[in-house]
């Protein structure tokens, strides 16, 4: 059956889903793209609907048909490729993790949020921990984690939740004011905290740095952005022999 009314109960829901308090209530959250669904499913995300227009449905078998009018309304893409899924929201309760981790200390831009889980997804970072941040799940976070949310662990939660879960982990900041980022030589487990874009790492969340590392850069450069700095630290301080 082709679906055409914007009053449908799924089209409804996929509107619902773009906004965050909806998603929190619900539950799930969106995944838009031919590549992007497929490696939601190849992950084992738990998919609860794929929708696509007409000429997906021999790739998408089983998917809810939506009209290409109806899809384009209710897509957050500017040019929707008629796909999209529904993946339930795992658990994102913190705990203490298996290994090295991240933890995002106020970052709001979802594009530095998802290039940042991209990147520590790449880097082998598979917990990464975010405190009052941007959606992990928005559909712009999504979009710029390149299917590395599909991967990686996501935990959110309050100061005290999380860093009792990171109670037992050697803090490393990444801070402008921190010894040179490739003179030290980190221990075998560590968190590396990752400030606000514009503020750096909160003083509350400093206090717990038992390290702070900075990049070098050249005299004409101030700053880095968020998630380039945090890639070249991750890279570096996973690959330390």
């Amino acid at each position: 059956m082709l679906i055409t009314s914007a009053h449908n109960d799924i089209a409804v829901k996929i509107r619902q889903l773009s906004e965050s308090r909806q998603r929190r209530a619900i539950g799930e959250y969106l995944v838009e793209g031919v590549k992007p669904v497929r490696e939601a499913a190849d992950a084992g995300c738990d998919i609860v609907s794929v929708i696509c227009t007409p000429d997906r449905e021999s790739e998408f078998k089983g998917a809810t048909l939506f009209s290409e009018e109806l899809f384009s309304r209710v897509s957050t893409e500017k040019t929707p490729q008629g796909v999209m899924a529904i993946v339930r929201i795992p658990d994102t309760k913190p705990r203490a993790p298996s290994s090295s981790c991240i933890l995002l200390d106020g970052l709001q831009d979802c594009g530095n949020v998802g290039t940042i889980i991209r990147t520590a997804n790449a880097a082998g970072y598979r917990e990464i921990y975010l405190l009052n941040c941007a959606d992990a799940f928005a559909p712009k976070t999504v979009r710029a984690s390149m299917s590395g949310i599909f991967f990686a662990r996501i935990m959110t939660g309050g100061r005290d939740e999380i860093f009792g879960a990171l109670s037992d982990v050697t803090m490393v900041a990444l801070d402008m004011n921190g010894e040179n980022l490739y003179e030290f030589v980190p221990p075998p487990k560590f968190c590396l905290l990752v400030g606000n874009e514009g503020n750096g790492i909160s003083d509350d969340t400093m206090s717990k740095a038992k390290y702070k590392v900075s990049i070098p850069m050249d005299k004409t450069c101030e700053s880095l952005n968020a998630s380039v700095a945090a890639g070249i630290a991750m890279y570096h301080l996973k690959n330390i022999k």
